[in-house]
């Protein structure tokens, strides 16, 4: 049987759970020193106690979910889980590159830090948002798009499953394209509580300054095949790592094409690592014979275990 770790993009409210993970596993407490270190401030406090507010920027968010996601996956191989694959959803692919040997953990978190910045700094607060559309296939979702910008930019931002895309752009588009997806047929739509519209067209902006920040860091051939979001194919050497981030930052994460791809690349099993559940669902959703778990606590750990040993 071979295993995909899968690791999520979000999740700042669940961060708090790696607490149990530092507290009894050597290397997920390695894992947080190291990203302490490398940010100059203390990321294991602020996950841990708050305040909330400073959590939930996404400077903070970032490297946080990654640091958690990381130091869950170090927990799993101190008991023997380990990827034979991996991808992760947005963020998540910085997860499974740290997983997979391709780019340091003290790089990853500073970059990630940047990148949440840059993020933000590309749209105004207030101007830019992100909406759930449930219900509705990805072709008319693209014609809703197209049919309620008016000028502004809304797009497909996330391919979740087959019935839920997300979408992001100027915020007022964003509402004329909810209200368009439920005049045809969407079965619900919300807007999302997010600080910024990420993977559409107003993130091109920070790509520039987010290759600034990649520029100086050591990558390497990833140990296992890592899945990427911008087309569903394989990273398999150093030399794509950089330029795929890149692109990622104004393109759609194509989850449906991830999830598809590590099935036939073999995995049998998905193991959500990380703070949250929400990938093992849409998992099932697009591999119907597929086995999930999903590690965001040692508890959590024990049960993907039991779950994924030979009978």
């Amino acid at each position: 049987m071979t295993t995909a770790f899968i690791f999520p993009g979000q999740g700042s409210q669940a961060v708090g759970m790696g607490r149990a993970f530092s507290e009894t596993s050597g290397a997920a407490k390695r894992v947080f020193e190291e990203a302490n270190d490398a940010l100059g401030f203390d990321l294991r406090r602020v996950m841990f106690e708050g305040p909330d507010a400073e959590l939930a920027l996404t400077a903070t968010t970032q490297p946080a979910v990654l640091t958690v996601s990381v130091a869950a996956a170090a927990a799993c191989a101190e008991r023997g889980l380990t990827p034979g694959l991996a991808a992760g959803h947005s963020l998540g692919e910085y997860s499974a590159l740290v997983v997979a040997g391709a780019l340091p953990l003290a790089d990853a978190v500073r970059v990630v830090r940047r990148r949440g910045e840059l993020m933000q700094e590309a749209v105004p607060v207030g101007t830019g948002a992100m909406a759930a559309i449930m219900g509705v296939a990805a072709g008319v979702v693209e014609q809703v798009c197209a049919d309620a910008a008016q000028g502004e930019v809304v797009e497909i931002a996330n391919v979740n499953s087959e019935l839920q895309i997300v979408i992001a752009g100027h915020r007022t588009a964003v509402e004329r394209a909810v209200a368009l997806a439920k005049e045809r047929g969407g079965r619900k739509s919300v807007l999302l509580p997010v600080s910024a519209p990420f993977h559409c067209a107003l993130m091109a902006p920070a790509a520039a300054g987010l290759a600034a920040a990649l520029a100086g860091v050591r990558v390497s051939d990833p140990a296992i095949p890592v899945v990427r979001n911008v087309d569903g194919s394989v990273t398999r050497r150093a030399a794509d790592v950089v330029p795929l981030l890149l692109r990622q930052v104004a393109s759609p994460v194509r989850w449906i094409d991830c999830v598809q791809r590590l099935a036939a690349e073999g995995a049998s099993a998905f193991v959500e690592v990380g703070p949250g559940r929400v990938l093992s669902g849409l998992v099932k959703r697009i591999v119907a014979d597929a086995r999930t778990a999903a590690v965001e606590d040692p508890a959590g750990l024990d049960k993907a275990l039991a779950a994924l040993a030979p009978p």
